[in-house]
């Protein structure tokens, strides 16, 4: 059973992403993670002689992305991590868009991130990455376990599945995906299983999101927006888990207030400047037409803002 998954990669809330980047046919955008070259695609469509930069930490997605993109002058395509943009010194961008989802290529057997289908529990976005799945569930003490899967998963049964998790590999190493998945669902009472969620995801979550240090990489990137958008620039991110959501959603609020002191405080002494404001009061979620056709989409949402 060595078959592939075959993969179709479908953009999520790719018209709302377009509508609030506002494209300039001569702008100049960042599409940080590039993927299977949804949103880089539509973004291009647009523009006349401006210009696209796109990253993914994924050697194997970039491979993709030259093959799609390669021949067009108008195209950059950089194989790093976003958290890594300032590096590049790149030209002030117009508008750059963030999906912060899996892409469904990496859904394939050999990178352990799914549970749907049994494969070698890797879980890396980046393949020069030191630590795997493999080693967080095989060698991490029962403790940090569950912290991990209780911080990165919100996962109320963590401590019950980390215990699990130890049980079981003293007996034997969990060398897979479908092993792992078995683990967490037995450690889970059948009474909390939700219908159409498998018990499993929160804790896959919370492995992947450590293993790539995903949240530190988003606050990089956030932290680096008023120095590389333009003004009237624009920033569009989408989130799948709320940890993510939240972090989004405070950087915008932050970068949109003229003022950080006390409420009571008669007299403004921070100097701080608002830089941005917030073009979503509250996240965009895809439309039911939507997760119908890619039920990935469900749990998206979008936020946006302006460069001020």
């Amino acid at each position: 059973m060595n078959q592939k998954i075959i993969t179709v990669h479908t953009p999520v809330l790719l018209e709302e992403t377009i509508r609030y980047l506002n494209i300039l046919p001569d702008g100049i955008y960042l599409d940080c993670t590039g993927g299977g070259g949804g949103h880089s695609r539509e973004i291009l469509s647009r523009l006349n002689n401006g210009k696209l930069f796109i990253m993914d930490r994924d050697e194997e997605a970039c491979d993709r992305l030259h093959k799609l993109f390669g021949d067009d002058t108008r195209v950059t395509i950089i194989n790093d991590n976003f958290s890594n943009i300032k590096k590049y010194n790149l030209p002030k961008l117009n508008g750059l868009c963030a999906d912060f989802g899996i892409s469904s290529f990496h859904l394939n057997r050999e990178r352990g991130f799914s549970f749907k289908n049994e494969g070698m529990l890797d879980m890396r976005m980046d393949k020069k990455t030191d630590i795997s799945a493999y080693e967080v569930v095989n060698e991490y003490p029962e403790e940090v376990l569950a912290n991990i899967i209780t911080k990165f998963g919100e996962e109320p049964f963590a401590k019950k599945i980390a215990f699990n998790i130890v049980k079981s590999r003293v007996i034997k190493k969990i060398k897979t995906t479908k092993e792992l998945a078995d683990i967490i669902r037995n450690a889970i009472p059948r009474k909390f299983h939700k219908k159409g969620i498998d018990p499993a995801t929160k804790t896959f979550q919370a492995i992947r999101i450590f293993v790539n240090k995903e949240l530190e990489s988003i606050e990089s990137l956030l932290r680096s927006l008023e120095e590389i958008i333009s003004i009237n620039g624009r920033a569009v991110f989408i989130s799948f888990h709320s940890l993510e959501d939240r972090l989004v959603k405070d950087f915008l609020t932050y970068y949109s207030k003229s003022c950080i002191c006390p409420p009571n405080q008669p007299i403004c002494t921070c100097g701080k400047k608002q830089t941005f404001k917030i073009l979503t009061k509250k996240p965009v979620t895809p439309s039911k037409d939507e997760i119908i056709k890619n039920p990935f989409s469900r749990s998206a949402k979008l936020r946006a803002g302006e460069r001020v």
